[in-house]
């Protein structure tokens, strides 16, 4: 039986390339997107008119978009089997130089938006005892980098809550898997897709010359490495597709897709993993 996925975030991106390559793969692919009828209005047309997909509005900042998006899924299709968190923004800046307001908004796209998205699938899940669920988090969401630290934090909440939930979920056969790409040439980071960046210039002034440059060495550094490494963002859309296909209950939790690192990720992943297996053991004694 091919399985129903709802994916958040498919106008452009990592989302737009798994819902095109799900679909060709033969799933049931409800491919999610805000504005459908406005600024988006040419891609869900696009998407709309291929086999296998259905676009459905959804504005993950709204917890009544979210409800209303899912409780119309359920209501034609009488289940969600994959939901994928793709919808995200990203930014940049000194964390001085961001209101809290800028980053409340953030928050409420790649942190909050995911929790709106588990409340509204997971009764449904619960219910038939299996699922799965695919977050979009990032190579560095386990640690921190400066210029990004708002985004990264967000991320690190969602890895958080991928964590916990695997626990929390394993009586009802969910699973839970992070996603962890490097730095890939989609929208959000070639300048085209709006970002949620530090808003308050007057602090950044007082950083001074100093804090630009380290700002553009760092960025010349990522940008340099992903155009080395040739990275391609059809590995995110494959990676999904093969967690999809992937036998209930064998999925890792954390699925890195970064050449760049080279298997550090992976390391580290690993590193963590014992560390957490141990300090857990010291308070079970």
């Amino acid at each position: 039986m091919s399985k129903t996925i709802f994916i958040t975030g498919t106008s452009s991106g990592f989302g737009k390339l798994t819902a095109l390559t799900l679909a060709k793969a033969g799933y049931t692919v409800l491919a999610g997107m805000r504005d459908t009828n406005g600024k988006n209005a040419a891609v869900a047309k696009e998407l709309g008119a291929l086999p296998n997909i259905n676009v459905v509005d959804i504005d993950i900042t709204s917890d009544e978009s979210v409800k209303r998006a899912i409780d119309q899924v359920l209501d034609v299709y009488g289940r969600i089997d994959v939901l994928v968190n793709n919808a995200a923004v990203t930014g940049f800046g000194l964390l001085e130089g961001y209101s809290i307001d800028q980053v409340r908004k953030m928050f409420e796209v790649n942190f909050f938006g995911v929790l709106r998205t588990y409340d509204a699938v997971l009764p449904s899940m619960r219910k038939a005892k299996k699922g799965l669920i695919i977050n979009i988090t990032s190579g560095a969401s386990g640690h921190t980098l400066p210029f990004m630290i708002p985004y990264f934090a967000s991320k690190f909440g969602v890895e958080s809550v991928t964590e916990g939930m695997q626990d929390e979920l394993a009586q009802f056969g969910i699973d839970n898997v992070s996603i962890q790409p490097g730095v890939y040439p989609t929208e959000m980071n070639n300048g085209s897709k709006a970002g949620v960046h530090a808003d308050k210039p007057e602090i950044v002034a007082e950083y001074g010359q100093i804090a630009t440059d380290k700002f553009n060495a760092l960025g010349a550094a990522l940008f340099g490495k992903m155009e080395a490494f040739k990275m391609d963002p059809q590995t995110i859309a494959d990676g999904v597709l093969h967690l999809v296909r992937m036998k209930d209950g064998s999925r890792p939790l954390r699925y890195p897709l970064d050449a760049i690192a080279q298997g550090t990720d992976l390391e580290f992943i690993n590193a963590r993993a014992e560390i957490k297996r141990r300090w857990l053991a010291k308070y079970n004694d």
